[in-house]
């Protein structure tokens, strides 16, 4: 005769049928959150989770797809699920969203100016050499990658998202960073109209000299003149 399973101390007990999507959500968020889990830690297999919230797999799994959908977390096909977002975060991008027009890409272009010289502004009051070293590491990353467009483009939007990261405002930083994962399309569609990969590269360059060198002011006007050149070049390509 079988023993009913015993619950150690500090196991999940079952999980209740009703609203079973949302529970499982919830205790992987929570487990994220009570690990400390960070962007980029790999959370524990499928089979180990189910067994820690005691659900069948596929519920489990569809409890991921979910997650991944706001961009909490990255299902890796062979390696694993791992953490993708700060779950601190105020603002998620929206997976279900239209498919933008041109007037919206330029709209994008147009947010990213109000915000992003500030955001140098403040890099260059507030951020530690350590992290300045960071920053300098996402352009070393993207002068390797001027003939390869992805990783030109995952280099170039590490470095906006490390310098909005820097200025020391979590909340600009996330409204940055949420830009940059709604709209990643558009922003790839920007670097394909936009063409100058060198001169691109070099401008980046000058806004982290300018940053390094503790000269706010310079480095907010460096990187508003970046802004709007991009935003006219754009502009002509979408009306040509």
């Amino acid at each position: 005769m079988s023993t009913p399973m015993s619950v150690s101390r500090g196991a999940a007990a079952p999980v209740a049928r009703r609203k079973l999507l949302d529970e499982v959500t919830d205790r992987i968020l929570a487990h994220i959150r009570d690990e400390g889990l960070r962007p980029g830690d790999r959370l524990p297999s499928n089979r180990a989770l189910s067994e820690r919230f005691l659900v069948a797999t596929p519920t489990l799994r569809e409890a991921l797809r979910r997650l991944e959908a706001t961009g909490a977390v990255e299902m890796r096909h062979g390696s694993g699920v791992y953490v993708r977002a700060d779950l601190s975060r105020l603002i998620m991008a929206n997976p279900n969203r239209l498919r933008l027009d041109a007037t919206a890409i330029l709209d994008l272009l147009e947010a990213r100016e109000l915000i992003e010289p500030h955001l140098a502004e403040a890099a260059a009051r507030r951020a530690t050499d350590a992290q300045l070293d960071e920053l300098a590491a996402s352009l070393d990353r993207a002068g390797r990658s001027l003939g390869q467009d992805a990783a030109l483009h995952a280099a170039n939007m590490a470095f906006h998202r490390t310098l909005g990261r820097l200025a020391g405002n979590p909340a600009l930083a996330q409204v940055l960073d949420s830009l940059i994962d709604l709209h990643d399309e558009e922003q790839r569609h920007i670097q394909a109209l936009y063409g100058d990969r060198d001169h691109d590269h070099h401008v980046h360059l000058a806004i982290l000299a300018a940053v390094r060198g503790r000269t706010p002011v310079k480095a907010r006007r460096l990187m508003v003149e970046h802004l709007r050149d991009v935003r006219r070049v754009v502009t002509r390509a979408l009306e040509g």
